[in-house]
């Protein structure tokens, strides 16, 4: 079999918007992220079919965009009614906590309502929705010497942590029952 080739990065995350100039405005002038390429199209190149489209990107520092399609509907997608509005999100890295704490400030200050600061022990995060009913997360890693070793040690007991919930939600439990979190797991003494 031919070995996994490891992706180099994010190119682009696509999502339905409602109207092209308004998340232009709110990723572009509000965001800072600059509309670097739009394409309008009538058939759609991968499938053939036809539906009239505007795609919009917009340009990270890296190189990698976050895209937009408007199908000229003035509809947003739907979320799903069984998925909690704080699951599906898109979150992008500022370089430091004064830039979280800036770009917080100048959310609020267009009227966006702003969670957080979160702490999530090795990054801390504001969590707000774009124009389209985007859940959005400015977040910055922490690097601290002990968050490099939490960093570290979630790293080597990921597989762990992950085999853990799959018995336990096998078994009918929830986060929070009998030790089934990460930090339950973690704080609960060992026996040697």
């Amino acid at each position: 079999m031919t070995p996994a080739i490891q992706a180099r990065g994010l190119h682009h995350f696509a999502w339905r918007c409602r109207d092209a100039e308004e998340t232009r405005h709110f990723y572009e002038d509000i965001l800072g992220l600059p509309l670097v390429h739009v394409v309008k199209e009538e058939i759609v190149p991968s499938t053939g079919e036809h539906c009239p489209f505007v795609h919009l990107f917009f340009e990270f520092a890296d190189h990698s965009h976050i895209a937009f399609f408007d199908l000229g509907d003035n509809a947003v997608t739907r979320q799903d009614p069984h998925t909690p509005g704080w699951v599906n999100h898109f979150a992008m890295e500022l370089a430091s906590e004064a830039e979280v704490a800036q770009m917080r400030e100048r959310l609020l200050a267009h009227g966006v309502e702003v969670v957080g600061v979160t702490d999530h022990h090795f990054i801390r995060s504001i969590y707000f929705f774009d124009p389209n009913g985007l859940r959005l997360e400015l977040t910055v890693r922490l690097d601290a010497a002990p968050i490099a070793d939490y960093v570290e040690q979630k790293r080597r007991i990921a597989h762990e942590e992950l085999a853990a919930w799959t018995r336990d939600k096998a078994r009918g439990l929830r986060p929070g029952q009998s030790g089934t979190s990460s930090q339950a797991r973690h704080d609960k003494p060992t026996s040697h």
